[in-house]
Parts: C-alpha cells; structure tokens; sequence
C-alpha cells in the first residue's frame, strides 16, 4: 500500500512534520502570534476560529498563507464569550455565546444546527478569502462522539479538506474506528498526531522530535504575543507566550528540527494529494 509521504513525492521512512497554530482569530495577541509564527518562525500552518471577534482582523491580515478552519462549537473562557454564527438556539449557553465545555456541547447540541453552523464557518472563512486548507476541531468536540464526528467528516468529504485526526492508538479509547472510517471516504490526515494537555506544546515538541516516526506528524501551538489583552482574556497566557517564543525566537527548535531530519510541509499539500485522488 502507498505510504502518504509516498504520495507526497517521498519515500516511505522520510519524516514530515506539519507545525501548526491553533486558535488564529481568538483575540489581537492570537493574529500577532500566528502570523509572526508563520512569517517568521518555523510554523507550517495555522486555523482560524471563524466566530471569534478578532477573526475579520485575521482575514484582513491574510497573505495566502497555509489556513484552516478550527470549527467552534466551545467558547471556553469565563469572561471573554462567542458564539454562533448562524441561529443555533442549541448551540448557545444562556450566558452570551457557545457552551464552555464540549460535554455541554455534547448534551444539548442539536446535530442539524452543528452541521449548518460548521459548514457557514467555512463558507465565511472562503469568502473572506482563505485558501482553506484543512479542518480541525477546537477542543475535539467533534471527534470525540460518532454523531458529531459524522458531521465533522461529512464536512471533509464536502469541501474536500483533510482533517485532524488522532492518532490511532486512541481509538479504542475513543470507542470507534474514525481513522478508518475517514481513509475509506479518500479523506487524508497526517500518520501521527502529537497531542498536548491543554495549552503548552514545549516539551511534547521536544520529546517528539527526539524520536519522530516516519510519515506525517502533526504537531501544534497556541502562539500568542505577550499583550494586556491576552492576559486579561486567557488564564493560560503564559503558555501561549512561551509557545511563540518557542515557535518565533527559539533557536534551539530550529537546530532540533534540523538535526530530526524533518521534512516540514504544510496541510496544503494534503489538500492537493486529496483532491488529486
């Protein structure tokens, strides 16, 4: 069977790496972060969360460069709030935006009004003009449930876009074969998929890239400039912070990426080998 990196144009043990940064869109510090992280530092990839207040800013800022969609159906924060863009009564938890955690999401969400809100969230990051090359799910809402991950992979197959997946040793945790499912619709994803509790991808970054498998790895950060505005929005600030400086500054990532013999790429070129066949 052709390996992805095979149908990259690599041989079968190259290892290729996808860095990407979530949340572009979120708030201004998010837009700085992201952008000066794919401008300047060593990232591949961004997504960007469509309802946010900062993401018309984001499309402003846009220069082609390699753009996801980071579908939204959480807002997480106690103080800072978003919420859908279409009108989606379930969607909403009685206190100015989306619900705060995906159990909440899981329990009143109506499937109906997910799939309408997720597909306008592309629609609109289109029309802005992205070059949308990927879709990913914020907090994993919706790959954690099959009834949400059907409309996750129906979205894929529609606009023809590889997905973030997890890896598959956690499907038994998850309880049902996505992987699969998603590779005998043609949809492509990455081999391997770092995942980082929380916000902080420092040190799963460097374990990884000590022992990087062949094929694609995806790994990801949270970039974000050091602003008033983050601190007041984000618990988590700092985190975000210390991953623009790893991404932007640090040149010890830089050499570790060299020394793993990583090849980086983009989701972009996912996007083409899907819609090649």
């Amino acid at each position: 069977m052709t390996t992805l990196a095979e149908r990259l144009g690599h041989d079968a043990d190259t290892r290729l790496v996808i860095l990407n940064c979530d949340d572009l869109g979120a708030c201004h510090a998010t837009n700085l972060g992201v952008y000066e992280s794919l401008r300047e530092g060593v990232a591949t990839s961004a997504s960007l969360m469509v309802p946010c207040p900062w993401a018309r800013e984001a499309a402003a800022s846009y220069l082609g460069e390699d753009v996801g969609v980071h579908l939204t159906l959480n807002a997480e924060y106690d103080l800072y709030r978003w919420g859908p863009i279409t009108r989606a009564p379930s969607l909403l938890d009685g206190d100015g935006g989306f619900p705060r955690t995906v159990q909440d999401v899981w329990e009143h969400a109506d499937l109906d009004e997910v799939a309408r809100e997720l597909r306008a969230q592309i629609e609109r990051a289109i029309l802005w003009g992205f070059d949308v090359s990927h879709l990913d799910s914020h907090m994993g809402t919706l790959q954690l449930r099959p009834e949400f991950f059907d409309v996750y992979l129906e979205l894929a197959i529609e606009f023809q876009l590889p997905l973030r997946l997890s890896g598959a040793a956690t499907e038994p945790l998850i309880g049902f074969p996505f992987r699969r499912l998603a590779a005998e619709e043609g949809v492509v994803f990455p081999d391997n998929f770092v995942h980082v509790n929380g916000v902080g991808s420092r040190r799963a970054i460097e374990r990884t890239l000590f022992d990087l498998r062949p094929g694609v790895t995806e790994l990801y950060v949270h970039p974000a400039a050091d602003t008033a505005e983050l601190r007041a929005i984000a618990p988590d600030w700092a985190s975000r912070v210390d991953d623009y400086h790893l991404v932007v500054h640090d040149s010890g990532l830089r050499t570790m990426l060299h020394r793993s013999g990583a090849v980086p790429i983009g989701f972009r070129e996912l996007r083409d080998v899907m819609r090649a066949g």
